[in-house]
This record gives C-alpha cells, sequence and structure tokens, in this order.
C-alpha cells in the first residue's frame, strides 16, 4: 500500500498556490507537512483528498483508501457520541465503535449528545471518527486543535498505533506529536512564483 504524489499542482481562488509537489508514502510511515500560514498546506491536503482537482501532476493510491481529517469536527448535534460513531462505522462497513470511544477516551460520554460536549471533546469524537472508516490513509489538518496536553498525548497514541498496524499519515500541524520516526516536508520551497499581473500590488499576498 502507497501513496504516491508525483510533481502536484494546486490552486486556491483560481490561483496556483503550490507546485511540483512530490513525495511517496508506505505503511507504517508518517509525512508532517510545515510551511508558513498561507503556503498552501489545507489546499493540498484537500486535493488529496478529492474536494477539488489538481492544476498538474499526479496522485496515486488504491480506491478508497483515504480519510480526510479537517477542521470541521463533521459531527451530527443531536446524536449521541455513541451513535455519531455507529453513523459512520455503518457508511464505512466497519465495527469497532466500542474500541474507538475507549482510545478516544469518550466511554464515559457514550450517551451525550454532540451538541453538549465541550471543544476538545468535540475534536477527540472527530478524530474517533478515524478510526471506524477502515482506511489506510489518514490525512489530516491541524487535528489537535482545541485539544489540551493530555489529549494531544492521547491522540499521539492513537496515531502511532495507526502506524504500527500499517497505517499511514499525513499531517499538516503546529505542533510536536513526538513521532520521531516521521519524516517532514517544508512546503516553502514549492510555493509558485506570483503572476506578473499581481505583482503590481493588485494581489493580496494572504491567498498566495
Amino acid at each position: 500500500m502507497e501513496l504516491v504524489v508525483a510533481d502536484i499542482a494546486v490552486a486556491r481562488g483560481g490561483l496556483t498556490v503550490l507546485e511540483g509537489v512530490s513525495f511517496r508514502l508506505s505503511s507504517g510511515q508518517a509525512l508532517v507537512l510545515r510551511g508558513p500560514n498561507g503556503v498552501g498546506k489545507t489546499t493540498l491536503l484537500r486535493t488529496l483528498a478529492g474536494l477539488q482537482p489538481a492544476v498538474g501532476g499526479t496522485v496515486n493510491m488504491a480506491p478508497e483508501s483515504l480519510c480526510y481529517g479537517a477542521h470541521a469536527d463533521g459531527l451530527k448535534a443531536v446524536l449521541t457520541v455513541a451513535e455519531n460513531l455507529r453513523f459512520w462505522a455503518a457508511i464505512h462497513g466497519v465495527d469497532g465503535v466500542d474500541d474507538a470511544m475507549a482510545q478516544m477516551n469518550l466511554t464515559a460520554l457514550r450517551d451525550r449528545r454532540a451538541a453538549n460536549l465541550s471543544a476538545g471533546q468535540k475534536r477527540r469524537l472527530g478524530l474517533a471518527r478515524l478510526l471506524v472508516t477502515g482506511r489506510p490513509i489518514w490525512v489530516l489538518d491541524e487535528p489537535t486543535v482545541s485539544l489540551d496536553a493530555a489529549s494531544v498525548q492521547l491522540f499521539a497514541g492513537v496515531l502511532r498505533g495507526h502506524l504500527a498496524a500499517g497505517g499511514m499519515a499525513l499531517i499538516a500541524t503546529h505542533i510536536d506529536l513526538g513521532l520521531d520516526e516521521a519524516a517532514v516536508l517544508d512546503l516553502s520551497p514549492f510555493k509558485a512564483a506570483l503572476p506578473k499581473v499581481a505583482r503590481g500590488g493588485g494581489f493580496d499576498e494572504a491567498f498566495a
């Protein structure tokens, strides 16, 4: 099982923000994406997740092998913790709801509605969804937002378990998750040059 990204270019708002990005992930490997805000980390992850087309290059992986964890937790507010996980488990045709709750320290909250969870608890529930997808490639955009230090370490342990079982992870984060084995890719060198028409000041650099 591999994720192979070759010479990919991605765009936001009709303008190319990254180009020439290449990397390869195999079973048990993690890659951490780094770079300043606005460089294009989220745009790259959304492209790999199939939420928008690439401008150029290729992405090769097995069908139905990737799950994307974005900024939003993707929860149904009226459902309980357990019901939310059962919903996603049913979609992916897998079991493991009780195990997912245990791993993310949610068992005691299993009957609480998502609407009544704290921000950190919602984030843990959102991350627990990864465990009931059955998919080996986790693409994660700032997964530790709203988590306290203990919960960050909890998730880091879950992530290490995923890798040890042969999974893969591509993570955009500014937080040290203690994944000593993870490679780091700085996206700054892949930032696309601004078009000539934009250099006179009519282009907002914040969107580059």
